[in-house]
């Protein structure tokens, strides 16, 4: 198990300036690197680590056990964010963080099968305990469905090739395993396409691990939940994502609360005050030195934006 390194580290805990008496949450907890470094910089504050996936809870908990008195960790969806805040009484949270990135421990358990690397059921669940996997959506979705998931979540030009592969596939069998859906890939794609660098699998992973767990819907729901929950006159929510979809719904979001389009005095008329600033106009990426470090860095990018 290779050792995890938190992407955009230092990018993210300047972006989120962190008062020592404030409240933060990490609504992605995952092995707890950041929260690690939020809770060294905490005296009398108090930081929450949401989580979904159970085997992420476990390992935060073990690395983080010296921070017990000022660490409350929570098994859940980080789109309960409401629910969450109502049950310890907080009214207002002065930082919130979202890794959006898989976490570690999902890719580096064969078993979880969100991987193409290695042969497992395919399962890619973030939450262990919820009943749709890629199995079901394999076996089930229509050829008109899968194609649609793979175009929109997996930007693959091949995608309805592959649906139609798949559906041929599994009338003579179920499809099962990781490896039996990457060589219907494979199989689906031209010579010149499986030459090109990067694994031809990559992006119909990708786009059934954003169906099996709801992500674009659950983050945009939760984006909204975590901008109003800010507290006002500085609270901040930083946000790293690694895909282009995800990157175009915090731009977007962030865009809409924050920027005011036009002249604030055009016939005379107030145009509405917005209630956030962009902390950075452009998106932070990780600098050469993480790079070379960390792999999992290269496709990062970090917004910040704050209430005012």
């Amino acid at each position: 198990m290779g050792k995890h390194i938190p992407v955009l580290l230092n990018e993210t805990i300047e972006g989120l300036s962190i008062k020592p008496d404030g409240i933060y949450f990490d609504l992605t907890l995952g092995r707890g690197g950041h929260s690690k470094e939020i809770l060294e910089r905490l005296t009398s504050g108090h930081l929450y680590g949401i989580d979904q996936d159970i085997t992420a809870i476990k390992e935060s908990e073990n690395n983080l056990k010296d921070y017990q008195n000022k660490l409350t960790i929570v098994h859940d969806n980080f789109s309960h964010l409401e629910e969450i805040m109502q049950q310890y009484h907080i009214e207002y949270i002065d930082g919130i963080l979202m890794d959006l990135g898989v976490s570690s421990p999902q890719f580096d358990e064969g078993e979880r099968g969100f991987s193409y690397r290695e042969d497992a059921p395919l399962d890619m669940r973030m939450d262990v305990s919820q009943d749709k996997t890629a199995k079901d959506i394999v076996n089930t979705y229509s050829l008109m469905e899968l194609t649609r998931i793979f175009r929109e979540y997996g930007e693959d030009k091949y995608s309805y090739q592959i649906a139609k592969n798949i559906i041929k596939e599994r009338e003579k069998a179920p499809i099962e395993t990781t490896f039996q859906l990457v060589e219907i890939i494979k199989k689906s794609k031209p010579m010149k396409e499986l030459a090109k660098t990067g694994h031809p699998a990559k992006q119909i992973f990708q786009a059934l691990r954003i169906e099996v767990n709801q992500e674009l819907e659950v983050l945009e729901i939760t984006l909204y939940k975590a901008l109003k929950a800010l507290r006002p006159h500085g609270g901040r929510l930083a946000v790293i994502t690694f895909q282009s979809l995800e990157d175009r719904i915090v731009k977007n979001i962030y865009k809409d609360e924050a920027i005011v389009i036009g002249n604030r005095h055009d016939d005379g008329q107030m145009v509405e005050e917005k209630g956030y600033r962009l902390v950075n106009n452009k998106p932070l990426t990780a600098s050469e030195t993480e790079l070379a470090n960390n792999p999992r860095s290269h496709s990062a990018k970090l917004r910040i934006i704050e209430r005012k």
